[in-house]
């Protein structure tokens, strides 16, 4: 039989694999009830809600110029009388009558039985399991199509969601309302981290790219928002945004319970005492918060004198580690995501020193010291057993994400229940402390990293993009 005489109907099957599928029913009809080519005017195929369509395409020529990232599908609703009219066709369809010269038979194929139903002698109209099953499905979904189009009669139209993901925050500029979505902080992420070299060889590092404003303003540069690549070290610049981060946040456990202690100081006085030695070698001095005046306007001091627990982060040759304080009993925590226990003499002696740095900086802001008179150099700090990085590059990003979520008063015997993230959601980190500090409320450039941002585009759909902890590195990306 020629193309021309027979239609094409699309009805749905439930396979194991899939709750709905697409299947395609050939209605023969006389001859004489056929149309001419010229009269013939294709159907548009019916696409209802949880169904594929299978008609092949001619395959599409590849584009290699800059491809973005496919936008998230949209529903499609029929009509409730297009629904139901398929109904009514199925209906009719699925019954198979006994074969007549004069009248074509009818074949549902939902298997490759075409000829099955063609050569089977019945003697009266029969409906199959299969398609008693199919119409019970088509039946149910048309009420639900009438049910969900009365519905939505009665509704608003919503807004469609972006295509960046859920979006985790939100907050208004003078260029408008943002939503901090995954495409967005993936494109902050890109712009803060990306080094640009020009002809004479001479690049961007010293660019200043964020100023937060809190007790003072502090200043990032391009060079420090670069440690946050992919298996990079990163820098106390980024630890000490975090902290002061932290601290603004309207939450209980930081307005009144934890302070996080920007680690500058700290790092700065280990570079003068770089074996923990209480007299300097370099300034043949003992420690003092006075020789620090850049760093001291960045220290909340009533937070650090009334708040029960300190979170102090501590960089020594590249590793991070961080120290709890309770105020309050006067003792003193490490976490360290490397090592159970010191893992050295001089490891001793440099612990010994920052808690001594500690106890000073908590007296300075008016405080009470941790131990006193020549005891404050003795300070003892125990090792928390807690399961750590498993890298030599992520201690900062487990330092970060602890002072965020550790709960101090859970520490006991030494030991702290934690269930370790996996290495994937590590990487994803760096992406997320990226969007965070550019992002921040307290950054004055947050209008310039909004549209800086917005500039970037997703070159390609690759595994990586679309992976929910995702690294991008150049290669993955183009600026528009």
């Amino acid at each position: 039989m020629s193309p021309s005489d027979s239609n094409m109907m699309v009805v749905r099957e439930q396979t194991p694999s899939e709750a709905l599928a697409v299947v395609p029913i050939q209605v023969f009809v006389p001859a004489s009830q056929t149309t001419t080519e010229t009269d013939f005017e294709p159907t548009p195929m019916l696409q209802i809600e949880g169904t594929t369509e299978t008609t092949p395409e001619t395959p599409k020529q590849l584009q290699e110029t800059t491809p973005t990232v496919p936008p998230a599908p949209t529903k499609i609703h029929p009509d409730a009388e297009d629904a139901a009219a398929l109904l009514m066709m199925a209906r009719t369809a699925s019954y198979v009558p006994k074969t007549d010269p004069g009248v074509p038979s009818f074949s549902l194929a939902l298997t490759d039985s075409s000829h099955e139903g063609a050569s089977r002698q019945e003697t009266e109209w029969t409906k199959s399991p299969e398609s008693a099953n199919l119409i019970e499905e088509l039946d149910n979904l048309v009420q639900k199509i009438a049910s969900s189009a009365a519905k939505e009669n009665n509704k608003s139209p919503q807004i469609e969601r972006g295509t960046g993901g859920e979006s985790s925050e939100k907050f208004r500029t003078p260029g408008g309302l943002y939503q901090i979505t995954d495409d967005m902080k993936q494109k902050c992420y890109i712009w803060g981290t990306r080094l640009k070299e020009d002809a004479d060889g001479n690049t961007n590092e010293y660019e200043e790219m964020c100023t937060l404003i809190g007790q003072g303003e502090y200043i990032l540069m391009r060079m420090h928002l670069v440690s946050l690549q992919a298996k990079s070290d990163i820098e106390s610049q980024i630890v000490s945004a975090i902290c002061l981060i932290l601290n603004q946040k309207n939450e209980k456990r930081f307005q009144e319970q934890i302070y996080c202690l920007p680690p500058d100081i700290v790092c700065m006085a280990l570079s003068d005492h770089p074996k923990g030695e209480f007299i300097s070698p370099k300034t043949k001095r003992e420690f003092k918060v006075e020789a620090y005046p850049s760093f001291i306007p960045f220290i909340d001091k009533k937070k650090l004198t009334s708040h029960q627990y300190i979170f102090a982060p501590v960089c020594h040759s590249g590793h991070w580690w961080l120290w709890l304080i309770n105020t309050r009993k006067r003792k003193c925590h490490i976490l360290d995501p490397l090592h159970k226990k010191a893992p050295s003499d001089e490891r001793k002696d440099i612990n010994k020193f920052t808690g001594y740095v500690f106890s000073r900086l908590i007296t300075y802001t008016g405080g009470k010291p941790l131990q006193k008179g020549e005891n404050e150099k003795k300070i003892k700090s125990s090792y928390v057993k807690i399961s750590g990085q498993k890298t030599s590059y992520d201690c900062a990003i487990y330092v970060m994400k602890w002072m965020e979520l550790i709960e101090p008063e859970n520490i006991k015997k030494g030991k702290y229940e934690w269930d370790n993230w996996p290495q994937e959601e590590v990487d994803h980190y760096r992406v997320e402390y990226a969007s965070r500090i550019l992002f921040s409320e307290m950054n004055r450039e947050r209008d310039r990293a909004i549209r800086e941002s917005s500039a970037i585009r997703l070159s390609k759909p690759s595994s990586v993009l679309l992976s929910p902890f995702c690294q991008i590195n150049s290669a993955d990306i183009e600026t528009a």
